[in-house]
This record gives C-alpha cells, sequence and structure tokens, in this order.
C-alpha cells in the first residue's frame, strides 16, 4: 500500500471519528439491523467527476458487506442527471456513511471540475496547470489527486518533497545566489530547485545560480514574456500570483511551461450531488 492510500485511510478515519463515533444515534433508534438497501448517486450539475475511489472506501469502511457499482471513472466528464454509481448495503451503513462520502465527494468534483476549466482556457499552448499548497488541512492528499483527474499538473506535495526559495527565504539568506548555495550545500543534488523572482534583476540572478525553475510572481504579461525570453530553455516558468479564469490564456501566450491556480483548491465550490434510497 503506498503513502497515498495510507494518508486517505487516515482521513477517512478521522471523518468517522468525528461525525459517527460510537454510532448514529438516530438511525439505530429507527432503522433495523440488517435491512438491505440500495443507494444511487446521480449528478445535479455537469462537471468532472472526482472521489468516486475515496466514496466506495467510505462505505466500506465499517467492514460490512458493500456491493458498489461506478458507471463513471475518476476524471470522466459528466453531464446533469447522469447516475455515476450505485452501492448496495445494510440501510444503517448507508445512511451513516451518506454525508461523508457525498463531503468527500462533491468537494473533489468541485476541485476538478474548476481544475478541468483552466485546463481547457489554456489549450493549444504548452503551458500546465498548477495546483499550489493552498488546500485544505489535512486534506492534500485528495484535493490534490481531484486537480490530477481535472487535467491540471500536482506541484511538490508539501515542504519535504521540493525546494521551493520564497521572498522571505531569500531575504533571511542574503539573496537568491547566497539561497540557492545553502540549499545544494545542506541537501542532495536531486532535490528540484524553484526559486520566486519578481523582477527581470532577480531573473538573471536565479538563472546564474542555475535551478530548475523560476517563478514569475505578480509580474505584468510585458514583464513575464521578457523573463521568459531571458530563460529560453535554460530553466522552467512558472507564472503565480492572481491567475484568473480571464486571464490565464494570455498568461499562457506569454509561453510560460506552467501556471499556478491557488483558486483551484482554496476556494472550491462543491459539485452537486445527490444520493437516494430505496428498499430491495
Amino acid at each position: 500500500m503506498n503513502i497515498d492510500s495510507l494518508l486517505i485511510d487516515r482521513i477517512i478515519a478521522l471523518a468517522f471519528e468525528e461525525d459517527i463515533q460510537t454510532g448514529d444515534i438516530t438511525t439505530n433508534s429507527i432503522i433495523p439491523e440488517e435491512q438491505q438497501y440500495m443507494a444511487s448517486l446521480t449528478m445535479k450539475a455537469d462537471g468532472v467527476i472526482s472521489g468516486l475511489s475515496v466514496a466506495k472506501k467510505v462505505f466500506e469502511y465499517l467492514g460490512k458487506p458493500v456491493e458498489w457499482q461506478a458507471y463513471f471513472k475518476d476524471g470522466d466528464k459528466v453531464k446533469r442527471g447522469d447516475l455515476i454509481a450505485e452501492v448496495k448495503a445494510d440501510y444503517r451503513v448507508l445512511l451513516q456513511m451518506e454525508r461523508t462520502a457525498l463531503n468527500f465527494l462533491q468537494r473533489m468534483s468541485g476541485i476538478a471540475t474548476a481544475t478541468s476549466k483552466f485546463v481547457e482556457a489554456v489549450k493549444g499552448t504548452k503551458t500546465r496547470i498548477l495546483d499550489t499548497r493552498k488546500t485544505a488541512p489535512g486534506l492534500r492528499v485528495l484535493d490534490k489527486m481531484a486537480v490530477h483527474h481535472g487535467g491540471g499538473l500536482n506541484h511538490r506535495m508539501g515542504l519535504f518533497d521540493m525546494v521551493m526559495l520564497k521572498d522571505n527565504h531569500i531575504k533571511a539568506a542574503g539573496g537568491i545566489t547566497e539561497a540557492v548555495a545553502s540549499v545544494r550545500e545542506n541537501l542532495p543534488l536531486s532535490i528540484r530547485i524553484e526559486v520566486e523572482t519578481s523582477n527581470l534583476d532577480q531573473v538573471r540572478e536565479a538563472l546564474a545560480s542555475n535551478v530548475d525553475i523560476i517563478m514569475l510572481d505578480n509580474m505584468d504579461n510585458q514583464t513575464m514574456s521578457e523573463a521568459v525570453r531571458l530563460i529560453g530553455h535554460r530553466a522552467k516558468t512558472e507564472a503565480s500570483g492572481n491567475m484568473t479564469i480571464d486571464r490565464v490564456a494570455e498568461v499562457a501566450a506569454v509561453g510560460v511551461d506552467y501556471i499556478s491556480v491557488g483558486a483551484l483548491t482554496h476556494s472550491v465550490k462543491a459539485l452537486d450531488i445527490s444520493m437516494n434510497f430505496k428498499n430491495i
């Protein structure tokens, strides 16, 4: 089992602990044990589905028999009215796990849908859409999974897997050159280094330091265009800062390799999905 799978299991366990704990006192007072029902998950809006595999894990969490049938896969485009999955289980299990499953499924599908719109906006260019660390605390693995399902690329997972020298690091080190040197002295060469820049002088210094990615932060399009020309193919370029759906096409036209978009995950609108039950 990989790390992501273990993290997802821990997230589901925490969701169970905060919502159900010792049991659903309403359901357990009314619904007999071993009463089998079928639940259908239906789209109430168009979008990109994400989180089906997670929802399945939620219903299976209690270890009771569950029959799961998905009619789409994560990353598929869906339309309002589409039946995306059916699940057969003990009615108590379905009622207890309904909200948790939908919370994951709706949030992840919202992220995937938003990502898909940004990806479509830069279609025909070389630019790829990146996510950020602006995720819901504890849900990063799911948020980034949803970005992937929407056609975006995952940036670093956290502070541990890639160097990102931002303005505060650079100030503390005494400059870009000094910051990069400190990193290379303390870390393996296999660790990629990205440097945040806000003007062309900083771009030149980052280039001279031979870093892997140069972030062009909050630059206007003209300055970014000049930065891309200066950099050439000596480093990858990432545009960042207030990247809205209305702006990304013109930024992509500048020729950057990546555009990072915090809004994919920090202010996502959940995609509407319903769950209906029937006796069997």
